[in-house]
């Protein structure tokens, strides 16, 4: 049995040239200092493989049609058969993949390896990047949920605003002028056909130049990149001191990467992907989309800058940082490496990572952001003997959404005014016309209250008064 299986491998070997293809991972020689610091790009790799897999799996049952996509979902959530732990290490890994990404730019950038010869390689990374980060966000759609649609209504509004084109591009990306089966459909081929053929080209490339260029070394202090001199210096280094790729070298891509999965099925098992919101309904104007973790440090930014410059960072801001990231090799091909001897290069990456950490902790905990999870009012706890209007007008402060944005003793969301006293500052005439008219930040609720519903939860507000006078 053993010989034939043997014969066979040497057939299928000398037809397809297989030993040809992974003859390099055996004789490619990477420098000795090239250990930890060096897993991220393979673990990002890694995270790509996890998409393709799980996103296959996804595909046999999603079904990409406006009427049937929220229940296909709502299906490999709840009934198909690993379905939620499926879709979980789907968005997990999405999350996984930009991350790690992130940190291997970070590390290219911080070791300046981005340097002659591998100008194209940064050149590269960052494409892919922008690839990864265009993915997830049209992945967001395929939801379809009021979440997944209004975030895409939420994207091509500031399309929009971007002079001369914008309407053009807000138009291609919708598939028309509103939300859709057109928008559901580009959606899905951009995010199944489209884009992952773009990334799997440049990643094909960026390995590619890899290999064709080398590992850069680690940077040591007091040496500097010379054009003129690297290359042969470099070719020197790795034949005296130089190690295999593998198996030097792979164990510690291979055992990062084993760990990044188990992160990856703990996350997947135990916490999941975003719970489905309601079924998208575009009537719904009170709707507030949020952003997947790694678009939140962008949704701080936008809500804190003043309302009037906002046409003008949504097209000079990604413009500039296209332009930067482009630019970073050209600027700075040769010269130092070390860390050390860039304290203006360490200066910027160190205030670009506080301001993205500290945006993304500011959009999480910001008062506009509402509290979807806040435990809803208890009618016993919050009024001991309430009267059936009253036990309405509490039923309808949770249900209309009230308790997300407004607190009431310890529970509920700080994006609006706290209600525990409001009967102090508003008569009872007074808190009609404001839940009825809205406020800033508040939507006007005369259309989808009746009168009597209004004055229930009116009369909630001002029996919540009458006991804490009691009290």
């Amino acid at each position: 049995m053993k010989k034939k299986l043997i014969k066979i491998w040497h057939w299928v070997d000398d037809r397809g040239g297989l030993s040809e293809l992974f003859k390099p991972l055996t004789t490619h020689l990477v420098p000795p200092g090239a250990k930890w610091n060096y897993v991220w790009g393979s673990a990002t790799l890694f995270c790509l493989i996890v998409q393709v897999l799980t996103g296959i799996a996804l595909a046999f049952l999603y079904q990409p049609s406006a009427d049937v996509a929220y229940q296909s979902l709502q299906y490999i959530e709840n009934q198909a058969l690993w379905g939620s732990f499926i879709r979980g290490l789907h968005n997990w890994g999405a999350s996984g993949m930009v991350f790690l990404m992130g940190m291997h730019m970070i590390r290219v950038y911080i070791n300046a390896a981005y340097k002659y010869p591998r100008e194209m390689s940064w050149i590269t990374g960052v494409i892919l990047m922008g690839v990864t980060i265009v993915m997830a966000f049209t992945g967001q759609l395929l939801r379809w949920d009021n979440n997944g649609v209004w975030s895409a209504v939420v994207a091509a509004e500031q399309l929009g605003r971007i002079p001369l084109v914008g309407s053009s591009l807000a138009y291609f990306l919708l598939g028309g002028t509103t939300v859709g089966g057109e928008t559901l459909n580009r959606f899905f081929a951009m995010h199944v056909f489209l884009f992952p053929a773009i990334l799997f080209s440049i990643v094909g490339f960026h390995l590619y130049l890899v290999f064709r260029n080398g590992i850069s070394e680690p940077p040591k202090a007091g040496r500097p990149v010379d054009p003129k001199t690297y290359r042969k210096w470099y070719k020197d280094m790795l034949q005296q001191k130089g190690v295999p790729f593998f198996p030097n070298a792979i164990w510690r891509d291979a055992v990062f990467s084993l760990f990044v999965l188990v992160v990856l099925v703990c996350l997947a098992i135990f916490v999941g992907a975003p719970e489905l919101t309601s079924a998208p309904d575009l009537t719904n104007v009170d709707a507030d989309p949020k952003p997947d973790w790694y678009f939140t440090w962008i949704f701080a930014l936008f809500a804190l800058m003043p309302r009037q410059i906002e046409s003008y960072v949504i097209f000079f801001g990604p413009l500039i940082g296209i332009i930067v990231l482009f630019s970073v090799p050209f600027l700075s091909n040769k010269g130092e490496r070390s860390p050390l001897r860039r304290p203006w290069a360490m200066g910027g990456i160190l205030f670009i990572i506080v301001s993205i950490c500290g945006l993304w902790y500011i959009g999480i905990k910001a008062p506009w952001s509402p509290h979807f999870n806040a435990k809803p009012l208890s009618e016993y706890s919050t009024v001991p003997k309430p009267s059936e209007e009253v036990k309405k007008g509490i039923s309808l402060f949770n249900t209309m959404g009230c308790i997300y944005c407004h607190k009431i003793g310890d529970q509920g969301g700080i994006r609006g005014p706290e209600l525990t006293d409001v009967q102090n500052r508003l008569t009872h005439d007074q808190m009609i016309i404001r839940i009825a008219n809205g406020a800033e930040n508040m939507p006007a609720y005369g259309g989808s209250l009746k009168k009597e519903e209004m004055e229930a939860i009116v009369s909630f507000l001002l029996q919540n008064k009458k006991q804490n006078s009691i009290e």
